[in-house]
């Protein structure tokens, strides 16, 4: 994420983001008990908006969470603060907390009202290619909800800054979850590989969407699981976020992925991406 835009939105209201201030008892800053979502907005278009809300809807409901907002309402919130902080492309980035307790007591009380917090920060353009370490998977059993707490994710990110590289690919015995920050595809005899979706990783959004336009311009896509050893001897890497759009890799642990070019099926799939977004044939 860039920079935050000045506008943000706490509770209902939209204020300046100097003004804005939560309690320090927030189980979100005590515990990480709290959810996010992140859109991209793009000429004004939220991309895959039912998608995010209906992931952010599912995240709350494994938390035992009541949605504070509906549909109609979130989406009102993304457009609003879209519109007030710029006239660009943004991401909107929601987060929902259980909200703020009366101490800090592991067992929630019941009753509180959740903590509504949204900001936007400047899209970034699209990516060309970047590079990837591989790291551990140190992250909790439950990465299907797209909860806050995300210390492992931020330390396998600084491990990949440290190496020169922008993202890492995390591996749990031996096989593929996820990026740091990203979902992983592959890219094998033309045909694009994911990892099936359940616990260990983030249903993602931005993925189901590559696939989709992928399989409507006859490329093979498939769900299995994928080793460390067929990563690195992959045609292509690709990693997808909702603000990054289809990153390739172009070298992984300091060796070139492919020919060290962004592939012919990621240029193929790219365009396809960039054209949805904007909403052009």
């Amino acid at each position: 994420m860039g920079e935050v835009l000045p506008v943000v939105y706490l509770n209902g209201e939209f204020l300046p983001l100097n003004e804005a201030r939560l309690s320090p008892l927030d189980r979100g800053f005590l515990f990480g008990d709290a959810v996010y979502e992140m859109i991209p907005v793009f000429a004004g278009r939220p991309l895959l908006l039912e998608a995010h809300l209906e992931r952010l809807h599912a995240s709350l409901g494994e938390l035992g969470i009541d949605d504070p907002l509906t549909e109609a309402a979130w989406a009102d919130v993304v457009k609003q603060l879209s519109q007030r902080n710029s006239d660009g492309d943004v991401g909107v980035y929601l987060q929902v907390s259980r909200g703020a307790d009366q101490g800090r007591d592991h067992n929630p009380p019941a009753g509180l009202m959740p903590t509504v917090f949204g900001m936007a920060t400047p899209a970034p353009p699209p990516s060309r290619g970047i590079s990837a370490i591989t790291v551990d998977d140190s992250r909790w059993g439950r990465c299907d909800i797209k909860a806050t707490a995300l210390l492992a994710n931020v330390l396998a990110r600084q491990s990949a800054e440290a190496a020169g590289c922008q993202e890492a690919i995390l591996i749990w015995q031996g096989q593929v979850t996820e990026g740091a920050s990203s979902s992983v595809i592959v890219v094998e005899n033309n045909a694009l590989i994911r990892r099936p979706n359940g616990e260990e990783i983030l249903p993602g959004t931005t993925t189901d969407l590559v696939v989709e336009l992928a399989t409507g311009a006859g490329i093979t896509c498939v769900e299995e699981s994928v080793s460390v050893e067929r990563l690195r001897a992959a045609d292509e890497i690709w990693v997808t976020a909702a603000l990054r759009g289809i990153a390739p890799v172009l070298q992984l642990d300091g060796n070139a992925v492919g020919n060290g070019q962004p592939g012919p099926i990621w240029k193929k799939v790219a365009a396809l991406y960039e054209n949805y977004k904007y909403g052009r044939p």
